[in-house]
């Protein structure tokens, strides 16, 4: 059901069983998934893809240009994906010729008051809760958490299954698998319960906590933790993974207790 005091561009796609509520604005070249839910006070700019079975929330503002004083208009976007929850206003904005289009993937839930700027790449069942703000060009892998007024820095990336808790200020990489908390930012432990609830085995997350005891608290130094998984676990996926996205970090990672 779509609202006639809806304002629908005629060039906007929209699909079956999409509900638009009142006073919702969709701009030309905005396409909509089927099943999908528009709340009213929706504002819905050019150039926004969102997946089937969404949701969003009223005041919402999704596709609009970023805040990026290098911006020169150029052809860029936003990419919701399925099932995914976006709740009152929320801002999304489209990229910038860095990355071209700014994603946000499915079956995730971003919060009330959340902002995600020009260039993030947000994965797939991410869960973003209240007034987290993401500067532009961050990138956050599968699964991870970030608890409210959690702010992180440009090109900042979080790996996979970390939980950052709240009012945090990320500065650094935060490798995948762990929580982090304080100020300055630091590693706390491993995201056992998130693991475990996500289906993770005893066994893995034995593994993962060796290899983070390794790196963060049997050795004095990140470079001599990376040395030390590198002899002792190197053919261990998890190892790999973690010593991958530590080599990519040009940015650094976040240190552990000191």
């Amino acid at each position: 059901m779509i609202n006639k005091l809806a304002d629908i561009s005629p060039k906007a796609e929209i699909g079956e069983n999409v509900e638009i509520g009142p006073f919702t604005f969709i701009a030309e070249g905005v396409k909509i998934g089927k099943g999908t839910k528009i709340h009213p006070n929706v504002s819905i700019y050019p150039n926004t893809t969102i997946g089937e079975n969404c949701e969003i929330f009223p005041g919402a503002v999704i596709g609009v240009i970023p805040q990026d004083l290098k911006f020169e208009g150029e052809n860029t976007s936003v990419e919701i994906g399925d099932n995914t929850v976006i709740r009152e206003c929320v801002t999304i904005h489209r990229g910038t010729k860095d990355r071209w289009k700014t994603v946000v993937g499915e079956n995730c839930l971003l919060m009330t008051y959340v902002h995600v700027a020009h260039d993030c790449q947000i994965g797939n069942n991410v869960i973003l809760a209240s007034y987290v703000g993401l500067s532009g060009h961050v990138t956050i892998d599968d699964y991870a958490i970030l608890e409210g007024k959690v702010a992180a820095q440009q090109f900042v990336r979080i790996g996979q299954h970390a939980f950052i808790g709240g009012a945090s200020l990320v500065r650094k990489n935060v490798p995948p698998y762990i929580r982090a908390a304080r100020e300055p930012l630091t590693y706390i432990g491993l995201n056992s319960i998130g693991l475990r609830r996500r289906g993770f085995s005893d066994d893995d997350i034995k593994i993962l906590e060796d290899i983070y005891r390794m790196l963060y608290i049997h050795n004095g130094s990140i470079s001599k933790g990376v040395s030390d998984i590198t002899e002792k676990m190197i053919d261990n996926q998890y190892a790999k993974e973690i010593l991958s996205f530590i080599e990519k970090s040009e940015k650094g990672i976040i240190k552990g207790l000191v």
